[in-house]
């Protein structure tokens, strides 16, 4: 009897004297709110759960994240900032310049992310040589999607040209069917901007316009047909256009109130969410021209304190970059995995060119950043571009008035 009590006491004593061990917890905000953004983000849920984590969820809609930025600075100011973030582009630096994100290197050496993400998203990855930020997935920007029974409908194949866009949406027009669905946000207008300047500019215009920013092209007569073909695109949305939600948009094409949407590959997700089979139901295309943009999405770890914290963010990190997430996470948000070795299987035949599409302008030098979508440029200089490109949308501006407005707007954004 005396033993077994011995034996129980010391038993009891070396449990005490055992460091506990943190249950991860992880407050995340994120502005997945829409049907396939939110069962995505499900997908990280659970398997946060499945490994013993206790996930906060703290969704912020509208704006393309806007509202989301305006919530998680009020956090960070008040001290109080949230373990993980949606963030991409040049936004993660710009918080990391402010002392407020964490390191997560030991987990991205630990999982080897250097050797199975390509080295251009890895690049958005990094500050100043130490992991600040996990991605998610690869977003094209420039996709045309349509309603497969109404092109059908009236003798319409996806357009490869904008004349071949053009007379299209003419001919639906006539039909009593609205050409382009559309949402008067900025983020939506400038979305539709960036694809038409990438069909007209090409991939060397585009990248010397909205990543280095040349006054010369910024001025061009390229520029100017770039904002003729806006102008187009304004007489091809309907009356109610304006405050729309993309997904309401997208919801147009589906339900054959609309032809056409231009939008990234997150749109396929609704569709997907609906039932809605990619070759039957609906159609996807790159908008005319070459080259690839591309939008990032990705969660950066933000300086919190508690072990239970940290170990929150350890979890999360290496489940963001892992096989399985990125595979389910992907197949649900529309998105191609980051990673290089997750395989295509199980995607639909729009993936499938999509990562087609990548590789093949990875190595031709026409893989872009997505200025809309906050990967190519910081704020003040996207914003102010934004901020023509709607002014113009928006009202009778010219073209020509439209181009010097964009030059002086990003000259006195720098």
């Amino acid at each position: 009897m005396k033993t077994s009590v011995f034996a129980a006491v010391s038993a009891i004593a070396i449990t005490c004297a055992m460091p506990a061990v943190a249950e991860p917890q992880a407050e995340v905000l994120h502005w997945w709110t829409s049907g396939g953004e939110a069962k995505s983000v499900a997908v990280l849920q659970q398997e946060f759960a499945d490994n013993g984590g206790t996930w906060t969820d703290m969704p912020v809609a509208g704006g393309g994240g806007d509202a989301a930025m305006t919530a998680l600075r009020a956090r960070v100011l008040s001290g109080n900032a949230p373990t993980a973030v949606q963030l991409k582009g040049p936004a993660i630096q710009e918080w990391y310049e402010e002392g407020v994100l964490a390191d997560i290197s030991a987990v991205a050496e630990a999982e080897g992310w250097a050797d199975v993400l390509p080295a251009s998203i890895a690049g958005h990855m990094m500050c100043e040589g130490t992991w600040c930020a996990a991605p998610v997935n690869v977003h094209r920007v420039d996709w045309i999607w349509a309603n497969a029974d109404v092109l059908e409908a009236n003798g319409i194949a996806m357009p490869s040209t904008w004349d071949e866009f053009n007379a299209a949406a003419d001919k639906l027009a006539a039909a009593g069917i609205t050409p382009l669905a559309h949402g008067g946000q900025a983020w939506q207008d400038a979305t539709v901007f960036e694809a038409v300047a990438l069909g007209i500019l090409g991939a060397d215009g585009f990248k010397k316009a909205f990543v280095d920013l040349d006054m010369d092209t910024l001025k061009s007569d390229g520029m100017v047909a770039v904002f003729d073909q806006m102008r187009k695109m304004r007489g091809y949305v309907d009356d109610n256009f304006s405050g729309r939600d993309w997904n309401l948009a997208t919801a147009m094409v589906m339900n054959g109130e609309a032809a056409f949407q231009i939008m990234g590959d997150w749109a396929k997700g609704e569709f997907l969410a609906a039932g809605k089979a990619p070759g039957e139901d609906f159609l996807c295309a790159s908008v005319p021209g070459d080259g690839f943009l591309y939008n990032v999405d990705s969660f950066a770890m933000f300086n919190v304190d508690g072990d239970d914290k940290k170990a929150g963010q350890d979890l999360l990190s290496k489940l963001i970059v892992g096989q399985n997430f990125q595979k389910v996470f992907n197949l649900n948000k529309g998105s191609i995995p980051a990673r290089v070795d997750v395989a295509l299987d199980d995607f639909d035949s729009c993936a499938h060119l999509s990562a087609k599409d990548m590789n093949e302008s990875s190595d031709n030098g026409s893989l872009l950043p997505s200025y809309a979508h906050g990967m190519a440029l910081r704020g003040a200089q996207s914003g102010a571009i934004t901020d023509v490109v709607t002014a113009h949308f928006n009202s009778d501006m010219s073209s020509a008035d439209a181009v010097n407005m964009l030059a002086d707007a990003v000259a006195n954004s720098m």
